[in-house]
């Protein structure tokens, strides 16, 4: 069954590399839309890249690690984003401003990132990935808090806020179209939960 829309997948995706991280991360977009996540193999995006089996596995884990491959990176930024806001600046608040700031740098993929969420809502085992990696993530900023001496409770509660604002702002910007700003809709998903919390102010 075909799952890619009517405009062709390349119009979405950035400009690749000529290296073979990016023929088989090209190779596998192009897969994944014309037939769906489950029913691509490993071997046949290799075989599509022009490349073997043995090279695809010296860059990723398997086939969901394509659309994950720069989840590493993204928390490692997020998490010296935290590590390193200014004293004083309340947990949620600087959880907030890093995740603001990783999240605009995943959204400057515009149509790019946009897509790759649609693959993700298109298959259980992606959505799953992804709630493993936004644990990993979470996990990652509660330590980076305990690390600012924030108590371990209070560490955790934030870190898992944090993040459903994160993810919250991240699902409304995929579905909009044109150019929303994430940082806008960021501290805007903040806000409600700050309204959720004390409706009165």
């Amino acid at each position: 069954m075909c799952h890619h829309a009517t405009t062709p997948y390349y119009r979405f995706m950035p400009r690749w590399e000529a290296g073979a991280e990016a023929r088989l991360t090209r190779a596998a977009y192009e897969l994944y839309f014309e037939r769906g996540f489950e029913d691509v193999t490993v071997a046949e995006i290799a075989a599509r890249a022009g490349l073997t089996k043995r090279t695809f596995f010296r860059y990723f884990a398997d086939k969901r690690e394509v659309l994950f491959s720069g989840a590493a990176t993204f928390q490692d930024t997020v998490v010296s984003a935290v590590i390193s806001a200014p004293e004083g600046l309340a947990p949620i608040d600087a959880v907030v401003a890093a995740l603001s700031a990783g999240g605009s740098g995943l959204t400057e993929l515009g149509e790019g990132a946009r897509a790759r969420q649609r693959l993700i809502d298109l298959s259980t085992d992606l959505q799953e990935r992804e709630m493993i990696k936004m644990a990993t993530l979470t996990a990652a900023i509660d330590g980076a808090l305990q690390l600012r001496r924030v108590p371990e409770s209070v560490a955790s509660l934030t870190a898992q806020a944090g993040v459903a604002v994160f993810q919250t702002a991240f699902d409304r910007w995929a579905r909009r179209e044109g150019s929303a700003d994430f940082s806008d809709l960021i501290y805007e998903a903040l806000d409600e939960l700050r309204t959720a919390i004390r409706p009165n102010g």
